[in-house]
C-alpha cells in the first residue's frame, strides 16, 4: 500500500508540460508501424527509414537555424558528446531497419508488442553498463513479460517450427535491444543538450549511415507516388520529429523509468490502429498474451530499483 501511495504521489508531482509532451509522444510514436506498413507498399524497409531520417534532418536543421537567431552561440560540443550523438544515430538506424523489416512479415500488433519490450532492455542495460541494481519485483516482472511474449508464438513453439512470421517477431525483439540502449544515451545527453540538438545529430548521422545501404539494397530509393510520399513525410514529421522529439524533451523533467512505464500504451494504440486501418485480427490468445506482457512490464518498470526520482529542473 505504501509503494502504491508513493507511485501516486510521483504521478501527481509530475510537471504538466513534460507529462503532456510524454503522452503526446506516445500517441505519435504509436502510428509508426502504420506509416511504415503504408510506405512498404512502394519502398523497401531500408528506403523507408532513409527517407524518414533525411526528411527529419532537413526539418530539424531548419528549426535549429530559426530558433538560434538572435541568441548567443552555444559552447562547442565535446568529443565525448559527439561520440554519444553519433552512436545514438547508429543505434536508432539499426533498430528501425530491423523493426521495419519485421513489420513487412508479421502483424502490427505482434511486432509492436515485441518492439515495446524496450523498457526491459533499457533497465538491463543500465544494470550491466551503469551498475544499477533491481529487486525481486523486477525479476518477477521480466519473467512474466517473457512468458507473455512466448504466448504470442505458442503454436509455432509447440510445433517446433521456425516459421517466417516467428523469425519476423524475433527480429522485432532484436530491434528492441537496440532501442533499449537509446534511452540511456538520450538521458545522458539530455542532461547537457537540448532536444533539438540531440534529434538533429541522430537524424543526420542516421541519414549518412543509411544512404549507402539504401542505394545498394533497393532499386527504388524514393516513393513513386503521392501516397508513398505522404506516408514517408508523415513518418518523418509525426513519428520522428514530434514523437521522438517530445519524448526526448520530456526526459529533462521525467525519470526514464516512469517514461518507459507510460510507453506501455503504445502497443495497445498500434494494435487498435492496425485493426482499424488494415483489418488485422486480434484473437483471444493475442489478447491474453498482450495482457500478460503489460502486467509483467508494469511490475518490472514500477519496481523501486528502476524508477528514478524526477530530476529537478
Amino acid at each position: 500500500m505504501t509503494e502504491q501511495v508513493q507511485n501516486q504521489r510521483q504521478l501527481f508531482s509530475l510537471p504538466i508540460d513534460a507529462f503532456v509532451a510524454l503522452v503526446g509522444s506516445m500517441i505519435c510514436i504509436s502510428f509508426t508501424p502504420i506509416f511504415i506498413r503504408l510506405s512498404d507498399l512502394e519502398l523497401s524497409a531500408n528506403a523507408t527509414i532513409f527517407n524518414r531520417f533525411w526528411m527529419a534532418s532537413l526539418a530539424l536543421l531548419l528549426v535549429k537555424q530559426v530558433s538560434s537567431q538572435g541568441k548567443e552561440k552555444s559552447s562547442p560540443l565535446s568529443s565525448q558528446q559527439i561520440m554519444l550523438l553519433i552512436g545514438d544515430g547508429l543505434i536508432l538506424a539499426t533498430g528501425l531497419i530491423l523493426w521495419a523489416w519485421s513489420l513487412d512479415r508479421t502483424t502490427v500488433a505482434k511486432s509492436s508488442l515485441m518492439h515495446n519490450l524496450v523498457p526491459i532492455f533499457t533497465v538491463l542495460g543500465g544494470w550491466l553498463v551503469l551498475g544499477k541494481t533491481f529487486n525481486r519485483k523486477f525479476l518477477v516482472g521480466m519473467a512474466v513479460a517473457i512468458a507473455g511474449a512466448m504466448l504470442l508464438e505458442a503454436d509455432s513453439l509447440l510445433a517446433l517450427k521456425l516459421t517466417p512470421e516467428l523469425i519476423a517477431d524475433l527480429v522485432a525483439l532484436l530491434s528492441a535491444v537496440f532501442f533499449g540502449i537509446h534511452p540511456l544515451l538520450a538521458e545522458r545527453l539530455r542532461a547537457d543538450l537540448d532536444a533539438v540538438t540531440i534529434m538533429t545529430w541522430s537524424s543526420v548521422t542516421s541519414s549518412i549511415l543509411l544512404f549507402p545501404i539504401a542505394i545498394v539494397a533497393t532499386d527504388q530509393l524514393f516513393p513513386p507516388s503521392l501516397n508513398g510520399w505522404l506516408a514517408v513525410i508523415a513518418l518523418a514529421l509525426v513519428s520522428q520529429i514530434l514523437g521522438v522529439g517530445l519524448w526526448t524533451y520530456s526526459l529533462k523533467r521525467i525519470a526514464s523509468g516512469f517514461a518507459s512505464l507510460v510507453a506501455l500504451i503504445i502497443p495497445a494504440l498500434s494494435a487498435i490502429e492496425g485493426w482499424i486501418i488494415f483489418s488485422e485480427s486480434l484473437n483471444f490468445l493475442t489478447g491474453i498474451s498482450f495482457a500478460v506482457i503489460l502486467i509483467g512490464m508494469y511490475l518490472a518498470i514500477s519496481s523501486r530499483s528502476v524508477v528514478k526520482p524526477n530530476p529537478e529542473s
